[in-house]
């Protein structure tokens, strides 16, 4: 007699342990058109160019990301130099920035403003603000401060 009532407990837990359990819903697919389009630009690509030196006679190499109308990528000064061996005994002279980092938004309708941080060590901290302009199938940046420099970029 136990032996049948520990067999019908195990039975019954059994049972409740299999109603418990639940099957995977099946995956329901959104309805059709009901996805929000990505906005695009028609600036949207990889640019890249390289300056005219400006007043500092130092041009600089941009690559840029163009996504959904916002810019990110860089300009690299090919001409900087870091600290360098100082056989005059003088002060040396202050390390340039090499490398700036770029971000805004682009506007495909006249110009749009960029913003470019240096960087540099320290509490040297460098900003520059870029102008920038679709000019028929290229990009025109120009510093608005600084050396002035101008560059004009394709899609690379």
């Amino acid at each position: 007699m136990t032996r049948l009532l520990m067999a019908l407990t195990l039975l019954s837990i059994a049972g409740a342990a299999q109603a418990q359990i639940r099957t995977p819903a099946s995956p329901v697919a959104p309805p059709q058109g009901s996805a929000e389009p990505v906005p695009t630009s028609a600036l949207d690509g990889n640019w890249r160019g390289t300056s005219d030196g400006g007043s500092c006679n130092a041009p600089l190499d941009y690559v840029l990301t163009i996504e959904n109308g916002f810019v990110d990528g860089s300009a690299y000064d090919t001409t900087a130099h870091g600290p360098v061996p100082n056989t005059h005994h003088g002060p040396p002279p202050a390390p340039t920035p090499g490398l700036w980092q770029i971000h805004g938004v682009a506007r495909t309708s006249g110009p749009f403003s960029l913003i470019s941080v240096a960087s540099v060590k320290g509490s040297d901290r460098r900003e520059g603000k870029l102008s920038a302009q679709s000019d028929g199938s290229g990009l025109v940046v120009t510093e608005t401060g600084g050396c002035r420099r101008t560059a004009r970029l394709v899609r690379g």
